[in-house]
């Protein structure tokens, strides 16, 4: 239909027509070639590999979680969703059966766990976000300023000054009157449309330091919330989802992972390796070698819980408010866009 014909003649050839699962050992492994340019002996065996995200969701979703008091651990892996949160952001979560969920990518059979369907919500700006906010305020100099005086990342010194500024109340408390529509490059799930863009609502004229720290936090539980906003859209296709796996740079950040288990109800489990792409990868190359029979068997036995962020329950009533105004964002946004166009 749209002109690559070519590629499907002569059954697939220049595009390839053997599928294999991850972790497959391929050919005849490492050629003498390849052997002699890394250092590696020939013949070492070769995986069938996955993109990043996907071997980052392979490297936790599958984690031995015994003894850590979570739902999950009496449930199917398909109870578990994993996010991928760098500068942007991926949710992998896995089903025996293939569900479609509206403006979620997928499903794609064995694409990341084999035997299982893949389903990929995403928000296409996160940690890109969160820098964008933070290093356009007015007081972004000061802030520089005082975290190199104190050795401290310029995220390490918002969280510290938000817990100074919080006083007797929950942190997430601070953002009361200020809500962050998070969409600054669209959207990619679930709305999937690119057309939205950010919005924040409730800001004075004062530019100071805590300003600053209280638009980070609402920047913060705004992709949270959005995260939220997927998770309901899978379960409302299908799944049934009890707890998150987070891997990727953000998930070195206290605060984005206590909000994400606050604002979702869920608890976050974080891996022992923080690098859990490397691992999904290591896990493929230990199925390729023969070392595991499967793909399970392997993510139970390398992939280790280093830390359980629970929810705080006693602050659910707070976020399913703010979550309420979340959704209202997005239908104004869409009623502005109808005004200015006529409709």
């Amino acid at each position: 239909m749209i002109g690559l014909e070519d590629f499907v003649s002569d059954n697939y050839s220049k595009i390839g027509n053997q599928v294999l699962p991850p972790g497959a050992s391929l050919g005849n492994g490492l050629t003498p070639e390849a052997a002699r340019d890394l250092g590696l002996p020939a013949g070492i065996a070769v995986s069938a590999s996955l993109i990043d995200a996907h071997a980052g969701g392979l490297g936790v979703i599958g984690t031995d979680v015994r003894g850590h008091g979570l739902a999950c651990e009496g449930q199917p892996v398909t109870s578990r969703l994993a996010v991928i949160c760098g500068t942007s952001s991926c949710h992998m979560g896995i089903s025996k059966d293939p569900i479609f969920v509206p403006g979620v990518w997928g499903p794609y059979f064995s694409a990341m766990v084999p035997g299982f369907w893949l389903n990929e919500g995403g928000q296409s700006v996160t940690g890109k976000l969160i820098d964008h906010m933070v290093q356009g305020h007015a007081a972004f100099p000061e802030l520089q300023a005082k975290a190199t005086a104190r050795c401290q990342s310029i995220y390490a010194y918002l969280n510290s000054h938000l817990d100074l500024i919080k006083k007797a109340q929950p942190v997430g408390f601070l953002t009361v009157d200020l809500h962050v529509w998070p969409d600054f490059h669209g959207n990619r799930s679930p709305l999937a449309d690119l057309t939205l863009k950010g919005m924040v609502t409730g800001l004075k004229l004062s530019q100071d330091l805590d300003d600053l720290a209280i638009l980070y936090l609402a920047t913060v539980q705004a992709i949270a919330f959005g995260t939220r906003f997927i998770i309901e859209a899978m379960e409302a296709a299908g799944h049934s989802i009890s707890t998150l796996f987070l891997c990727g740079g953000l998930s070195k950040n206290p605060l984005f992972v206590q909000m994400h288990a606050d604002i979702t109800g869920m608890p976050v489990v974080l891996s022992q390796e923080v690098e859990s792409v490397l691992v999904g990868a290591a896990i493929l190359g230990a199925c390729a070698s023969g070392d595991f029979t499967s793909v399970q068997e392997a993510m139970a036995r390398m992939s280790k819980v280093g830390r359980v962020v629970f929810p705080r329950l006693e602050d659910k009533r707070y976020y399913d408010k703010k979550y309420q105004v979340f959704l209202k964002l997005v239908e104004h946004q869409k009623e502005y866009t109808a005004i200015m166009k006529g409709v």
